[in-house]
């Protein structure tokens, strides 16, 4: 007897149906054929065990189970389930009249309760797209699954609650969400606020603009400035995520399989922040079977890289082509996958390995040159990817000992939200821009228009500082948002000037 039943296979951040055929016939031997890996032929054994241990068996027939389409690698255990439930119809020990209708996920443990899987949101995506009535899954993953409307959602602890639902002998509820209540419910949610901050008003003004229009940063200074605290509350000033961009970064995370247990919907704008031993493929997304990096992992949101000359050299090169692109290409001989990574890069260094290098009360002891040299550890071409440079001083104790609290985080975003609003306005015909950061050099030449006065400031400011033509659109860039933050059409002399002063590391002077 010949029966089909439907899994999935996660490719990048997408999913295809896999259909999963079992045939039983005269005979004694179990075939698994259509490119399963280890964790899929394993399956014999957990199945064996969880259909023993709910009073099920399996059949003294031969078994032929073939995984369609057979060019796909299968990986992973998610598909125990699947198989257990087309055996079981194949041999007539439960009824199959409902079992096409459903995509059915989970891995199997021996006494026959389920494990959760990974990638759960594409699939659940793609069986609404094909047509399925419903997806029948561990229960720990039902939440992020019933995310997609008009799809049931079935989330089961044993396999036996499966057999019971196709015999009829138990019904099941299926999980519902509301996504736009739990969305906006938990959308501004924060354990920080720059409220919080003391003294540091030039460091905020440029994290401020930083998040206005999705520049990457750098924050120099010696070690207590308060550089990570600063970093860790600059996605309390972003806008808040769309319910688009908290779809798609789920579904990032959900094949990476760091949701939490009985999760739904990220809220929250991604914060990444890898330690400085991370590998490049840690980074950028790969190995044998290709998973996202953190560079995927903060799509949509902040990778702060603290300390940056610590980082490998190699590992910080590799995000040259993503910085650009704003998406990683993972390519293997047969394959290749592709993740999204539009994040914003925020950085920090110490000006010298001592970290006292422009110290206003203390003194480097850096030999000569070596200031430089530690600089020299970050590219020339990575820096010029980075569009604001700032120096971030001590706070003097006066400051500190101020008890009341300064701007809150709440007001900031107010004005980075309104410079947005212009930003998706200027852009409306272009969906793949979202921020001034992303323009191309034609929109630059179209919406960066200077003055006279202000290509004069220019002019000086590349002889002086030596600056390579990406930095000069980087300049503008900034300068446009800056503009945006003031509500001005134009971009005027002042905001060039303050764009200029946010290039600290382009300076001649500088560890020198």
């Amino acid at each position: 007897m010949l029966i089909k039943t439907y899994g999935s296979a996660v490719n990048g951040i997408n999913a295809t149906t896999i259909t999963v055929e079992v045939e039983t016939s005269q005979g004694y031997k179990f075939y698994l054929v259509g490119l399963p890996d280890n964790a899929v032929k394993e399956s014999q054994q957990r199945i064996d065990s969880a259909l023993r241990t709910n009073g099920f068996k399996m059949p003294g027939k031969r078994i032929v189970i073939n995984m369609a389409p057979a060019d796909i690698r299968k990986e992973g255990s998610a598909y125990d389930l699947t198989i257990a439930i087309g055996i079981l119809a194949a041999s007539d020990q439960i009824i199959a009249d409902e079992i096409d209708k459903y995509i059915i996920m989970g891995e199997l443990s021996l006494d026959g309760s389920l494990q959760p899987i990974k990638g759960v949101l594409p699939i659940a995506i793609q069986a609404l797209s094909e047509g399925f009535k419903g997806f029948i899954l561990p229960s720990q993953n039902a939440r992020e699954a019933a995310v997609v409307e008009n799809l049931l959602v079935y989330g089961v602890e044993n396999i036996k609650d499966v057999i019971d639902f196709f015999n009829g002998d138990k019904k099941l509820d299926p999980v519902i969400v509301d996504t736009k209540k739990e969305f906006f419910a938990n959308v501004n949610k924060s354990d920080v606020d720059f409220s919080e901050v003391k003294g540091q008003e030039n460091v905020k003004r440029a994290l401020e603009i930083s998040a206005a229009g999705g520049h990457n940063i750098i924050m120099i200074g010696p070690p207590g400035a308060g550089k990570t605290m600063l970093a860790k509350r600059i996605s309390t000033i972003l806008p808040p995520l769309n319910l688009q961009e908290a779809l798609e970064t789920t579904k990032i995370h959900s094949v990476a399989g760091i949701l939490e247990s009985n999760a739904a919907l990220l809220t929250s704008r991604p914060f990444r922040s890898p330690h400085h031993t991370i590998s490049d493929v840690a980074l950028v997304g790969g190995g044998t079977f290709p998973q996202p990096g953190e560079i995927s992992l903060a799509h949509n949101g902040v990778l702060f890289l603290d300390e940056l000359p610590e980082f490998k050299r190699t590992v910080l090169e590799v995000m040259r082509q993503p910085l650009e692109d704003r998406v990683i290409n993972i390519s293997r001989a047969k394959f290749t996958v592709q993740y999204p990574a539009s994040f914003m890069l925020v950085s920090s260094m110490n000006p010298c390995p001592c970290g006292y290098y422009n110290h206003p009360e203390k003194d480097c002891v850096c030999a000569t040159g070596i200031v430089q040299k530690y600089l020299n550890k970050i590219s020339g071409p990575l820096l010029d990817r980075i569009d604001i440079h700032i120096e971030v001083v001590p706070v003097p104790f006066k400051e500190l000992s101020k008890m009341q609290k300064t701007e809150s985080s709440e007001k900031i975003r107010e004005r980075v939200i309104n410079a947005r609003n212009i930003q998706i306005e200027r852009f409306k015909d272009d969906l793949e821009i979202h921020s001034n950061a992303q323009m191309s050099s034609r929109m630059i030449t179209e919406f960066c228009k200077i003055t006279p006065s202000g290509q004069s400031l220019m002019k000086n400011a590349m002889e002086r500082l030596g600056l390579s033509a990406r930095a000069y659109d980087r300049i503008l860039k900034v300068a446009r948002t800056i503009a945006d933050l003031d509500n001005s059409q134009n971009i005027e002399t002042a905001h060039l000037a303050e764009a200029i002063q946010y290039r600290s590391l382009d300076r001649e002077s500088w560890g020198r």
